[in-house]
Order: C-alpha cells, then sequence, then structure tokens
C-alpha cells in the first residue's frame, strides 16, 4: 500500500462515524446502498429495518434514516409521518424509484431533509446526502438551542431588573453600593432581592428580602414583592401597613404554601442621623461608623408566607454623623469556615467588615463602597472553600456629607 494511501485510509478512519438507518424491505436495494458506501469508505455505520414498526424501535440512536416508500406496513408518506410522530427533529432522507419522484418532493415538504430516486444515485452522492442531512438537522438543533438561550437570557434580564432595580434617590450625600450573586453552580436567579426608595418628605426607606428557595418561581415572587413593597412605599403609606400588604401579595402570588419570605426594611430620618428597622425572619443590618462595626437589632418578627401576623414593631436606632448601613441575605453569612460545620455567622462577618476597612483607604465618610463589598464577599467566599451554597444579596446605603462637593 502506499503512503498517500495509508494516509488517506488514516484520515477516513477518523472521520465522524455515523449511524445509519436503512428501512428497506428489498434484500437487493439494502445491499445495493451498503455497497455503495462501502465503495466511497464512507464513514457510516448501515442498521437496518425492514419496516417502519421495526424503524420505530430503531429511531432513537440513529443520526439519519434512510426510509423507502414502499414497504409492507406503510404506503406513500405514511411510515415517514409515523417516524416524525415519533422524532420531529429526526434526519430523515427518503429513497423513491423513478415513477415516484413525486413523493420525493412531497416527502421534503412534509419533514424529509431530502430525497433519492433508486438507481440514480451514486456512492459519493449518497454519503454527501446523508452528511448534509445530519449536519442540516444539528445546525436546526443549535438554531432552536440558541433560541431558547436567547429567550431564558431575556426572561433572566426581565426578573433581573425587577429584583435588582435602579434605587429611587435624590439626595446627594447618599449613595448605594449593592451586590447579588447567584449560589453554588446554578445560573437561575433566587429570590433574593433589594430597593431604595427616596419619598418626598425626605425619608429613605431600604429594602431587602429573601424569597425561599432558589429559580424562576421564588424570583418571580420576589419581583412581585418589591413591586408592591415600591408601590406602598411611594404611596405613603406607614410601614407596618406595607409590611402586611407585602404579606398579603405573598399568599396570593406564591405557587404553594410552602413559599415564604425573609424581610429587612430600614427607614432613614430626614436628618439622617437616625432610623427605624424591622424585620421580619430576617438578619439584623450592620451599622458601620468610624467608630466600628455593630449589628443593628428589632424586635423579632415571623417570615411573611409563614404566619398571619400583623404586627411589625420597629427599633429606632442613632446612626451618627458618618455611618454605612449594610443590609444583606443570609447567603452572606450562612457559608463554611472551613473544612469543618462551623458557619461564618453575624460575629465572622463583622470580623471581615473590620479587617476590609482597616484596610481601605476609603475616606471615614465613605465607609462601604462597591470595592469593599467585593472584597467582603471574596473573603466570605475564601472561607467557604468556593463558591457559596446560596444567592446573596448585599445592599450599602452611605452617608457621607463631607465628602459631597469634593
Amino acid at each position: 500500500m502506499s503512503t498517500s494511501a495509508s494516509l488517506h485510509d488514516a484520515a477516513v478512519a477518523r472521520k465522524e462515524q455515523v449511524h445509519v438507518l436503512l428501512v428497506e424491505d428489498d434484500d437487493g436495494d439494502a445491499l445495493l446502498v451498503e455497497e455503495l458506501l462501502h465503495d466511497v469508505q464512507a464513514p457510516i455505520t448501515l442498521q437496518r429495518a425492514r419496516s417502519v414498526t421495526e424503524a420505530c424501535g430503531l429511531l432513537l440512536g440513529a443520526a439519519c434514516v434512510l426510509l423507502d416508500l414502499g414497504l409492507p406496513d406503510s404506503e406513500g408518506l405514511q411510515g415517514l409521518g409515523r417516524l416524525l410522530g415519533l422524532d420531529p427533529e429526526a434526519a430523515i432522507v427518503v429513497l423513491t424509484g423513478v415513477a415516484d419522484d413525486h413523493l420525493g418532493e412531497e416527502a421534503v415538504r412534509a419533514g424529509a431533509q431530502d430525497y433519492l430516486i433508486k438507481g440514480e444515485v451514486g456512492g459519493r452522492m449518497l454519503n454527501r446526502v446523508i452528511r448534509y442531512a445530519v449536519e442540516r438537522r444539528r445546525a436546526e438543533e443549535a438554531q432552536r438551542e440558541l433560541q431558547a438561550a436567547r429567550i431564558y437570557a431575556e426572561e433572566n434580564a426581565r426578573l433581573e431588573r425587577g429584583l435588582l432595580p435602579s434605587p429611587v434617590l435624590s439626595d446627594p450625600v447618599l449613595s448605594v453600593s449593592a451586590r447579588c450573586l447567584a449560589g453554588g453552580q446554578h445560573r437561575l436567579l433566587g429570590g433574593d432581592f433589594y430597593d431604595v426608595v427616596e419619598v418626598p418628605d425626605g425619608w429613605v426607606h431600604a429594602l431587602i428580602g429573601d424569597v425561599c428557595g432558589r429559580g424562576a418561581a421564588e424570583a418571580a415572587l420576589g419581583v412581585c414583592l418589591r413591586v408592591a413593597w415600591r408601590a406602598l412605599v411611594l404611596a405613603g403609606r406607614p410601614a407596618e401597613d406595607i409590611f402586611d400588604a407585602v404579606q398579603q401579595v405573598l399568599e396570593h402570588e406564591r405557587q404553594d404554601d410552602t413559599m415564604f419570605a425573609t424581610l429587612c426594611m430600614v427607614s432613614v430620618a430626614p436628618g439622617r442621623r437616625s432610623a427605624r428597622v424591622r424585620l421580619a425572619g430576617h438578619p439584623p443590618p450592620m451599622l458601620v461608623t468610624p467608630g466600628g462595626v455593630t449589628e443593628l437589632d428589632a424586635p423579632a418578627s415571623p417570615p411573611p408566607g409563614l404566619s398571619r401576623n400583623r404586627e411589625w414593631p420597629a427599633r429606632e436606632v442613632e446612626l451618627g454623623e458618618h455611618w454605612s448601613l449594610l443590609m444583606f441575605t443570609d447567603g452572606l453569612i450562612e457559608g463554611r469556615v472551613g473544612s469543618g460545620y462551623d458557619r461564618l455567622g453575624a460575629e465572622g462577618l463583622i470580623g471581615l467588615l473590620t479587617e476590609a476597612l482597616g484596610d481601605s483607604d476609603a475616606k471615614a465618610g465613605m465607609l462601604v463602597d462597591e470595592r469593599l463589598l467585593d472584597r467582603v464577599i471574596d473573603d466570605v467566599r475564601g472561607l467557604n472553600g468556593g463558591d457559596l451554597d446560596d444567592d446573596l444579596a448585599v445592599l450599602a446605603l452611605s452617608y457621607a456629607p463631607d465628602s459631597h462637593g469634593e
């Protein structure tokens, strides 16, 4: 054997083997197809079925089907219809006689990839038609997957805009920094959400919440709750009424009775030196000042969705002259510390914040910004040994009057 022939054979062997199902009841025609492909060394493995009924059981493993239109259990396009009924995306090439040429055209209109006329096709053409049919099917599948991915991305983007809105904030000495990350390898948004709204009387209301669970249903419910909260705040409703209405929205919009949410709402007074904190099953926020990091507590209220609670008491807190309020979902503090079962917890988060602030060159009035949030999140992930299991959302509302205009 010559060197060039050896190289050719090696190249053919490297080609992808295509599994073709030949549906043909005539032994002579079946042998002819096999010889035509063998003569051109087509990298094709043939499996034969003698009827459409037999082919139905073999269809799943075939990349392409060569289908005779004259079979014992089908007439005309009946066999094509049965196979496409099982797999609408099957790559089927029909085989017709000269007198049935018009059937081939009808078969293509009915869903076949192509048609061949018996006795008028050689090995190279047969191989090429099979290859083209397989590649067209793959291209169509890729296009469908691309379209599905595009729709999926658009839906996720709409959910993201609903969960993570632009703050309604006019006070120039207030700033907002936020981060929201999916836990583990999940790419679907979870039910974590936040919002910040300043109302005409000067009060600034900040919200962070977490719908229990992860996925599209939780994200959609989170959007409903956040939008309801914003609408009620802008309407000037009292905070107690807002929480009560949000709970009613949750009860009406959730898919099942097991879904619930946790909420934390902080309302900053117009003078920016004090605030009211309300918690509904949610971790307390952190107050960051030049003097250090402290956890702000408030009377405990149950999460909306788990009870019929109608009272949402608040705690008045002093903020100081320069401050940042750090609000977060429990995904930030429930990561592991090392290889054991210990969790970071609130104390661990305070330690990470204190260390990050000590290393920061930020001015005293700008205690928490996006770079510091990224630093803390990276530290939390590092202690966990990688991606966190749960989604997380972090919101920092900062007041730095001395930095305004500089």
